[in-house]
């Protein structure tokens, strides 16, 4: 008796059928389509082989690939499928089974919708141009879908299976992403530490020290069925390219990042990265976990290629200084007395790597603690000077922007009135006209009059709006203005934060012949 393995096959493009009661194509339907053929034919089943969920070009199907295993073992002589397109609709395996392994290993394949059997002499060609029809129709499918992804993420629409770590897809729109709190807290944390001076390995540390779970692990805590193929423990510890990428992730500021990697053909699942400046960003998609001056801040830092010292952080200057002549970045080194005073320098970076003989350029030598308190001083000096006159005359330019405020609001309340009896005015003559008290004429005269005089009332009324818009963001400005320097004027020691907020770089110049050294700083105040 002839032995018969049936193979039964569901994939995506399957269920998204016009009518959702059509089961034809479900799997038991092919079971049992499949097995009463069999059993009509005389056929003993050895087995029934199925694959839910997988692509007829996938060449990875595990029960796919159970059936190759065991025909070539010889443990049936029949194949039988609904159809060819069930069996595989990649040309390659059509070739390489139906036209070659199976006549080796002495398999007959049949399908019962496209009457396809390699057993009747003349049917190859046939079967070849099934399989390229088969091919075709997948090439299609894959470039409607292309097409369609590519047309929603350059609206912005969010198409990933997993959102950002920070984010998770809003349950009434999975195309768009709203702030998951608890890890965005975490997100800030990374953020707030690295402009703190902590180094990504540092910060790594820090997160796994405080039982942080990774992003990997945070998402399967979830009960997302999330796979990292990159993950290297089942810990759910971080590493610094984790902290790194988030760092770089503009994600973070609002705006939806995609089309970084795409699929070799229609026919591979092996992903090609995209060049950077062909990524798809749309801004403003979504809220934002980070502020852009941070943000910006940070990608300065990276750029700079910041290193830590042996504690995980850079030094407070890390970045901003340089040396006056050759232009290169200062970096820290200390000497190592024999009495144990160890005291930090910064030195020009070009002068380190060349040395004295190369005359390139000098040491620009500076003392760390010298620096700082020079540092220090001038900006304790701009905040001394600025205190009192600034605070005073701060906020009495918030007292007259409020009163100016008032006496808008004032001739706003007024104008709406205005814009209410004109529209009344304007109903009551369309009445008149059909009552006949006035006549056509008449009507369009004096309905022309008083649409004029809305339209005007109407512009005025959004030109106030703006106004008393941008008004109570210069109260809001004088407010923030006040805190700062409240909060700095009495610095006693600089930090990170600090240098970050209001230096933009520092130049050390070499000492000339009377040991007096050029030290210029580019301040970030705006007042």
């Amino acid at each position: 008796m002839e032995k018969v393995a049936v193979y039964c096959r569901l994939s995506d493009e399957d269920r998204d059928k016009k009518y959702k009661f059509d089961d034809s194509e479900s799997i038991q339907n092919q079971k049992n389509m499949l097995t009463k053929y069999a059993i009509e034919q005389g056929w003993s089943i050895y087995n029934i082989y199925s694959d839910d969920d997988y692509s007829g070009l996938d060449a990875n199907r595990p029960e796919f690939n159970k059936m190759i295993q065991d025909a070539e073992d010889g443990k049936f002589n029949i194949i039988l499928s609904k159809s060819q397109s069930r069996f595989t609709r990649d040309m390659e395996l059509v070739e390489k089974y139906l036209h070659n392994k199976f006549l080796q290993w002495n398999i007959r394949f049949v399908s019962l919708n496209d009457f396809v059997d390699t057993y009747q002499k003349g049917g190859k060609k046939a079967r070849q141009i099934n399989g390229l029809v088969n091919e075709w129709y997948c090439e299609d499918i894959s470039e409607a879908i292309r097409s369609t992804f590519r047309s929603k993420i350059e609206d912005g629409k969010f198409i990933g299976s997993f959102a950002t770590y920070g984010y998770i897809k809003d349950p009434k729109d999975k195309n768009r992403i709203v702030v998951d709190d608890m890890a965005a807290e975490n997100v800030r944390l990374i953020f707030q530490l690295y402009m703190e001076g902590n180094g990504t390995q540092h910060i790594a540390f820090i997160l796994n020290e405080r039982g942080i779970p990774c992003p990997t692990k945070y998402k399967q805590m979830q009960g997302l069925n999330y796979v990292n193929a990159g993950q290297k423990d089942k810990f759910g510890l971080w590493n610094k390219t984790t902290v790194k990428r988030i760092l770089r992730n503009q994600m973070y500021i609002g705006n939806m990042v995609q089309g970084k990697v795409k699929k070799a053909s229609y026919k591979s699942n092996k992903k090609i990265n995209i060049d950077k400046e062909d990524w798809v960003i749309v801004e403003g998609t979504h809220e934002a976990i980070i502020d852009k001056s941070t943000f910006d801040a940070v990608q300065k830092r990276i750029k700079a290629n910041t290193r830590s010292s042996g504690t995980g952080q850079a030094h407070i200057f890390a970045t901003k200084v340089r040396c006056m002549d050759c232009g290169s970045t200062m970096s820290k080194t200390s000497n190592n007395p024999k009495n144990g005073n160890r005291v930090s320098y910064l030195r020009c970076q070009l002068y380190a790597k060349t040395g004295k003989k190369s005359k390139l350029c000098s040491g620009h030598m500076i003392r760390f603690d010298e620096l700082e308190k020079i540092v220090s001083d001038k900006m304790k000096e701009h905040f001394q000077l600025i205190d009192n006159q600034f605070v005073s005359s701060k906020l009495q330019q918030q007292l007259e922007t409020s009163n100016r405020i008032s006496i808008l609001k004032k001739e706003l309340d007024k104008n709406n009135s205005l814009i209410e009896e004109k529209s009344i005015i304007i109903k009551s003559l369309y009445v008149d006209k059909v009552k006949g008290i006035i006549d056509d004429v008449q009507f369009s005269e004096m309905n022309l009059l008083f649409a004029k005089e809305k339209e005007s009332l109407i512009r005025r009324q959004e030109e106030i709006n703006r106004t008393i818009e941008e008004m109570q963001s210069r109260i809001n400005d004088v407010d923030r203005y006040v805190a700062v320097v409240n909060k700095y004027k009495n610095i006693e020691k600089l930090n990170h934060a600090i240098v970050n907020k209001f230096i933009d770089y520092i130049e050390i110049g070499e000492k000339n012949k009377d040991k007096e050294r050029v030290i210029k700083i580019k301040w970030l105040f705006w007042f």
